[in-house]
């Protein structure tokens, strides 16, 4: 292995040295993007109370560039600003650029523009992969190189890739990767992470890159075989899961703080460095939240809590103090206690109603002999509707990604869920074929990943595709908000407390003063929702999670405003804000 140029962090022949000294690593995860950027310095200081002396961030290539040439680096995005405030509480950083990064997060943190092009081959050393992987690398180790340990910054380590050897082993790309990190002035020590078994640490190496592991126990075994694939240098657990994340439709997961307490200190007392996935998950808002398929496709919910130390609203846990108790065993943690926890304010907002919200938003995108895919329509759409002539009743068949309503002459006749397998159903006779679409969240790992959207092929009706013209609209769903906030209301669209969708929701609601919220999801259908123009994320009645955060910088002292926008029904149109967020049945 080449041993990094950096003279105040590198790697030596045992361990991590700092300053010529010794330095085991005690890290945590915490995504930018999934933390408002005005609580980053609390979250973060926050961790440093439990014993941390890092904090670990993916960077989202998609965050930063959703529109190729649209590059962002700042407001939620501002990953120099995060990293600022991470040396300024005293603590390092270590980044892990990607380009692909999995997390949970939508597409793997790859843009849709990129991934549209069918012919690209994602992961590998195929040139026009490269180049665009290029011209990302030298965008983000622009900020991150002047922010390096060398240059007064905070940044010690930076991952090349992630989880490699789990998807591939094209060496030519990984040595593509360390040359341009290298000629885009990164000199801290390079590392690389896979799950410790011995394929993958192969799959993923390079002379270049130190090899940390992924794992949440069994902690001799696996250090033991990540020392037979790095047998000198410092031993890494770059991601030690500590809790898991959560499927629309499963329960929420969480993990016995014992147990995961009981593993750190074994990682810890065998001298290994760790980072804590997560420390802080924070929340998947808008529509950033990912999705798995290993033979069945399940998309995430919008919190990303994690069942971490602190939760979603950066409250401190028993898992918290569990590992701050065994950090102190190993290393100084500061005298300063975390603070309390504080219930949110409880309230309850009357709506009212906007009629078809989405032809506020809508695009017309023609007429087309076969349904394009989303991706085809352009980056990022989630929403789409397919309309068409059916020449008669029948049985109709449908590759759906991921979710559709189905009507018939504006009379709905039912719905495609490709999570439940439910692609077909029964057209009681002829007349116009409309399907509204969404993409529910884009696989982020394994071979799935970066699929086509929307329609799939034309629909069958009785087996033969449908023919004639498809009509196709999108909708802006990052406009609703202010689409609906700005329309006229329509007060015959309540009837009893309840409302059927598509329709608008709104609602305006005092502060005495800013403060975190949970919004009650458990009477609404599957939507959308925002307070003040910022989108929470989406909401879906299959649970588990039953409550969205509410950032306390979203909100204002005085009047505020909530929107929503709901799909299907609603039996109480009313926004109900409660004291602690519901997050579903815990399983362990």
């Amino acid at each position: 292995m080449t041993t990094a140029t950096a003279s105040r962090f590198h790697i030596g022949e045992t361990a991590f040295l700092l300053d010529g000294q010794p330095h085991q690593i005690i890290s945590g995860a915490m995504h930018y993007p999934r933390v408002h950027p005005g609580l980053w310095r609390d979250r973060i200081r926050t961790a440093g109370l439990m014993g941390l002396n890092a904090i670990e961030t993916y960077v989202a290539w998609n965050a930063h560039e959703p529109v190729k040439g649209a590059w962002r680096e700042d407001g939620d995005v501002d990953l120099g600003r995060f990293l600022d405030i991470v040396a300024e509480e005293g603590m390092h950083a270590i980044v892990r650029p990607g380009p692909y990064i999995c997390a949970e997060w939508h597409n793997g943190g790859l843009p849709t523009w990129l991934t549209a092009d069918k012919t690209m081959k994602l992961r590998t050393s195929d040139p026009a992969y490269l180049t665009e992987v290029s011209a990302y690398l030298e965008k983000v180790n622009a900020i991150i190189a002047p922010r390096q340990i060398d240059r007064d910054g905070s940044v010690i380590l930076v991952q090349i890739e992630n989880e490699y050897g789990a998807y591939g082993a094209d060496k030519d790309y990984l040595e593509a990767l360390v040359r341009q990190t290298r000629a885009s002035g990164i000199t801290v020590p390079l590392t690389q992470v896979d799950q410790p078994i011995p394929h993958m640490l192969d799959n993923g190496a390079h002379p270049e890159l130190h090899k940390t592991g992924s794992f949440g126990g069994r902690i001799d075994e696996r250090l033991a075989v990540l020392r037979e694939h790095q047998p000198t240098g410092p031993l890494m657990c770059m991601e030690f899961w500590c809790g898991w994340f959560d499927h629309w439709g499963e329960k929420h997961h969480t993990t016995t703080f014992a147990d995961s307490a009981a593993d750190l200190d074994r990682l810890l007392a065998a001298g290994a460095s760790v980072n804590i996935y997560m420390v802080h998950g924070g929340t998947n808002f808008g529509l950033t939240a990912g999705a798995n398929d290993s033979g069945r496709y399940l998309p995430m919910v919008t919190s990303y809590d994690y069942d971490a130390p602190l939760t979603e609203s950066g409250d401190v846990t028993a898992k918290f103090h569990a590992f701050r108790e065994v950090i102190a065993r190993h290393a100084p943690v500061p005298d300063e206690q975390a603070p309390a926890v504080v219930e949110a304010p409880a309230f309850s907002v009357a709506f009212d109603a906007i009629a078809d919200p989405l032809s506020l938003v809508a695009h017309d995108r023609g007429a087309f002999d076969s349904p394009p895919t989303m991706d085809e329509l352009g980056s990022d759409v989630v929403l789409a509707e397919y309309t068409a002539d059916a020449a008669s009743g029948g049985l109709l068949e449908a590759e759906v990604r991921d979710y559709a309503w189905v009507d018939l002459d504006g009379v709905p006749v039912g719905r495609m869920q490709r999570t439940l397998g439910d692609l077909s159903l029964s057209l009681p006779a002829a007349g116009s074929l409309r399907l509204l679409v969404e993409e529910t969240g884009r696989v982020n790992y394994d071979a799935k990943l970066g699929e086509a959207k929307g329609l799939i092929g034309t629909p069958l009706l009785d087996g033969s595709p449908i023919s004639g013209l498809w009509r196709v609209r999108t909708f802006d769903v990052a406009a609703l908000g202010q689409a609906v906030s700005d329309a006229s209301s329509d007060e015959s669209l309540i009837v009893g407390g309840r409302a059927r969708g598509a329709v608008g929701l709104r609602g305006t609601f005092d502060l005495h003063e800013t403060a975190d919220l949970f919004l009650d999801t458990a009477g609404w259908g599957k939507g959308y929702a925002w307070v003040n123009g910022f989108l929470l994320g989406r909401y879906w009645r299959r649970g588990p999670q039953r409550t969205l955060y509410v950032p306390g910088p979203v909100t204002r002292t005085g009047a505020n405003e909530i929107v929503i926008v709901e799909l299907e029904a609603v039996t109480d149109a009313t926004a109900r804000f409660l004291p602690r967020p519901d997050l579903g049945h815990e399983v362990e």
